[in-house]
C-alpha cells in the first residue's frame, strides 16, 4: 500500500484529506495569545485580529506529529509531499522525523518546491496515480515532470509581513516602500526565496507580466492556473477573467488562503501560480 502525507500548504483540511485517504498535517499559526492549527481555525476571525493589529506568526508541524503519521503506516510506502524547503522547516522536519523510524526505506520525503495551489495539484495528481495502481517510483517521477515546470507569483498589499517573515531576498526587502506601486514578487531560487519580479503601476499591468512570463514557459492547456487570495475575492475574480483572456483552453482554480499564508502575505495578498499537470 502506498500512504500519501502533506500539509496544509496544500489548502487542504484534515477532513478533506481523509476523503481522498491522505494525511494532512496542520501546520501552525499563532495570533495575539491563541496558538492555532492551519485550517481547523476561523479563518475569519483570524483576519479581523489581523486586521486590527495583531502580529501573527506561523511555523511548521510539530516533529511529534510527523513521527506519529510515519509510525501509523509502518507496513505502507510512504510519499509526503512537504512545502517549498526555505519556505518553511515542513521538509526539513519530515528528514529529521524519517531519520528516526525504523521503517525509514519505506518513506519518501519529496521536496514540493511550491506551496498553495501547484502543492494542491501535486497531491491531487499523487491521489490519483496512486488509485492507479502506480509504483511509487512511477509516482515520484510523474510529480518531478510537474515540479520542473511552474511558477509562483505574490502580489502583497501590506509587505510587511513579508519582510517580518524573512523570506525575501535582501535586495526585494527594499521596495517596502513602493506600495502605492503594485510590486510582484516570484518564487526563486528553488522555490526557496522570494524575490521581485516587476513593479507596476496597476494590478492590471501587473497581471500582464505574469501572463508574459507563463507565456515564456509555455503555458497552454496542459497547465493548471491557481489564483489563491487572503479575503481580495474581487481582485481574485478580476485577474482571472484577466488570464482566461489569454489561456483560454487552460483550467484556472480560485482558492482561498489559509490563515498561514495570510501570515506571511497579510491581507489582501494574491497569490498567482502555474503547474504542469
Amino acid at each position: 500500500m502506498i500512504k500519501i502525507m502533506t500539509d496544509t500548504s496544500a489548502l487542504f483540511t484534515v477532513e478533506e484529506g481523509k476523503q481522498m485517504d491522505v494525511t494532512v498535517l496542520p501546520l501552525c499559526v499563532s495570533i495575539d495569545d491563541l496558538h492555532l492549527r492551519d485550517l481547523c481555525c476561523d479563518t475569519k476571525d483570524f483576519l479581523e485580529r489581523v486586521k486590527k493589529g495583531s502580529v501573527p506568526s506561523s511555523s511548521q508541524p510539530p516533529i511529534g506529529d510527523v513521527i506519529e503519521a510515519f509510525e501509523a503506516y509502518e507496513e505502507d510506502e510512504i510519499i509526503s509531499i512537504c512545502m517549498a524547503d526555505g519556505l518553511s522547516g515542513t521538509y526539513e522536519t519530515a528528514l529529521m522525523a524519517q531519520d528516526q523510524m525504523k521503517h525509514k526505506e519505506k518513506i519518501h520525503i519529496l521536496n514540493s518546491k511550491t506551496l498553495c495551489g501547484p502543492h494542491r495539484y501535486l497531491v491531487e495528481k499523487a491521489v490519483k496515480l496512486r488509485d492507479e495502481k502506480k509504483s511509487m517510483k512511477e509516482i515520484i517521477t510523474k510529480l518531478e515532470e510537474s515540479i520542473a515546470k511552474m511558477q509562483s507569483f505574490l502580489i502583497p498589499q501590506d509587505f510587511s509581513f513579508l519582510k517580518r517573515g524573512g523570506r525575501l531576498k535582501p535586495a526585494a526587502a527594499s521596495i517596502g516602500g513602493l506600495l502605492k506601486l503594485k510590486p510582484v514578487m516570484q518564487q526563486v531560487d528553488e522555490g526557496r526565496r522570494l524575490d521581485t519580479f516587476t513593479i507596476k503601476r496597476t494590478m492590471s499591468k501587473a497581471v500582464s507580466e505574469v501572463i508574459s512570463s507563463f507565456q515564456k514557459l509555455g503555458v497552454n492547456e496542459n497547465f493548471k492556473i491557481f489564483v489563491s487570495h487572503a479575503d481580495a475575492l474581487e481582485d481574485a475574480q478580476k485577474i482571472i477573467a484577466q488570464i482566461k483572456a489569454v489561456f483560454a483552453d487552460t483550467e484556472i482554480e480560485l482558492l482561498e488562503l489559509s490563515p498561514a499564508f495570510i501570515t506571511q502575505g497579510g491581507p489582501g495578498c494574491i497569490a498567482i501560480q502555474t503547474i504542469l499537470k
